[in-house]
């Protein structure tokens, strides 16, 4: 299995070029917290909803990405944890606007992905995830390890 500083170290490869970074740092958080919005919408089963109104798709999946972050790193993992807990508090309010979530998701969701396009296009190189998938999950992770080397956390 790869290590956390061989995944952020591949993906980093792709994101050399400033207005690429800057447009990850833009878009990669809405990009989360859209994906957690259309998670949200789908409907879940009346146990789930019995047990608690923030027991649905967007929390199980933020629960499966955290437990895939702490096998790569803890540190990072806490600071996931507290950035998804951010996001899905965000997104349970977004859930009082008047029109649906989803749509409101699929909004963001479609601005940020265009971004993320527009970047690498300036970057002159193709998203890391169409080499492999698993670098979608490693987005938010780099943003995050930047943030722990500006702060100098071990990671």
């Amino acid at each position: 299995m790869r290590s956390v500083t061989d995944w952020l170290s591949e993906y980093g490869l792709s994101h050399q070029h400033p207005t690429n970074k800057l447009l990850h740092w833009i878009c990669v958080p809405p990009i989360v917290l859209s994906v957690m919005g259309l998670l949200w919408s789908v409907p879940v089963p009346a146990a789930f909803s019995a047990a608690s109104p923030w027991l649905n798709w967007a929390t199980l999946a933020a629960a499966a990405a955290v437990l895939y972050y702490l096998v790569l790193s803890p540190a990072l993992a806490c600071g996931v944890l507290g950035a998804f807990a951010v996001l899905l508090i965000i997104t349970q309010w977004l859930t009082h606007l008047p029109w649906p979530l989803w749509l409101t998701s699929l909004a963001i969701f479609v601005v940020a992905w265009i971004g993320q396009f527009v970047g690498h296009a300036v970057e002159g190189r193709r998203p890391s995830f169409f080499k492999d998938l698993q670098f979608l999950l490693i987005g938010p992770l780099w943003l995050l390890a930047a943030v722990y080397r500006r702060f100098s956390v071990p990671y």
